[in-house]
């Protein structure tokens, strides 16, 4: 086999000549090896093993909106296989100021694709001098999912969960917004008010089910993702609980306003924890 020769960077031009608004765009003329989900050269889909690589995959993610804008939240653990991988791992980031995804699926591609996506964000309000608009950045992802599509076809799946405020909605109590997407990158507007994605998805959202209440303040709903991640983590061994002992606790991040997106403290998170805790010595079923 021939060696392989290092791909060049792009040359100084590309760098100062006017281009596209989307960094993406950019990335794909220049140096389309660095985008998530791009298999390695001399890899083609459906070669023999690919798919039977045992990465980390991130499990549960929840969301839902109350009376003041949106939660999105995630549990720490990422499998491989039957082994616990990680278990403190961020699944939840804020991407701009008011929007913030969760990842399940392919934690590595999962990973480049939210660090693209908020480089994206960026850019576009450098270039424009104005910020995307929620539907657009809605949009985008959407692109970027699609493009994984030759990964996702290998085993790769990465399915985010999107939320953001929309600072344009005529009405301020609709105005928290959460966003879901398949493998394709299908977009799909939530309008229960709660969703969830990950191998827990199914026992949170019947929590979810029960718990939401679209009136709720911040801390109520702050309360009722971690019940249902919480019960996820119950009845699905992909799913971490809460760890006193380590200290490890859920990632939640709330989107209003006034305050735009804010990860919630640990200190915080402890607190409710122990109070769910406490709760369910009392009532297991909760």
């Amino acid at each position: 086999m021939e060696p392989r020769l290092p791909v060049a960077p792009p040359g100084p031009g590309a760098y100062l000549a006017p281009g596209p608004s989307s960094f993406t765009d950019f990335v794909t003329a220049n140096a389309p090896h660095l985008l998530p989900g791009r298999l390695p050269e001399g890899v083609t889909p459906g070669a023999a093993g690919v798919g039977g690589l045992q990465v980390p995959h991130g499990t549960t993610i929840v969301a839902l909106t109350f009376a003041g804008g949106v939660i999105i939240a995630g549990d720490r653990r990422a499998t491989a296989g039957n082994v616990i991988a990680q278990r403190d791992i961020e699944k939840v980031f804020i991407t701009d100021s008011h929007s913030a995804i969760g990842i399940a699926g392919s934690a590595g591609i999962a990973l480049q694709m939210v660090r693209l996506f908020t480089v994206e964000l960026e850019h576009y309000d450098k270039i424009e001098g104005v910020p995307l608009s929620l539907d657009g950045k809605a949009n985008k992802l959407a692109s970027m999912i699609q493009q994984n599509l030759g990964a996702a076809l290998q085993g790769f799946v990465v399915v985010p969960l999107f939320v953001g405020y929309d600072m344009d909605s005529a009405d301020p109590s609709k105005a928290g917004r959460i966003v879901t997407y398949d493998a394709t990158g299908g977009r799909y507007d939530e309008l229960l008010g709660y969703h969830s994605v990950g191998s827990g998805s199914v026992f949170a959202k019947s929590s979810l089910k029960k718990l939401y209440d679209p009136q709720a303040d911040l801390a109520g709903a702050v309360r009722t993702a971690v019940e249902a991640l919480y019960d996820a983590a119950d009845d699905d061994t992909a799913t971490g609980g809460p760890d006193v002992v380590r200290k490890i606790y859920p990632v939640v991040v709330s989107i209003t306003g006034e305050e735009g997106a804010v990860r919630r403290s640990d200190e915080e998170m402890e607190a409710v924890v122990r109070a769910v805790i406490a709760g369910r010595t009392d009532k297991p079923g909760g």
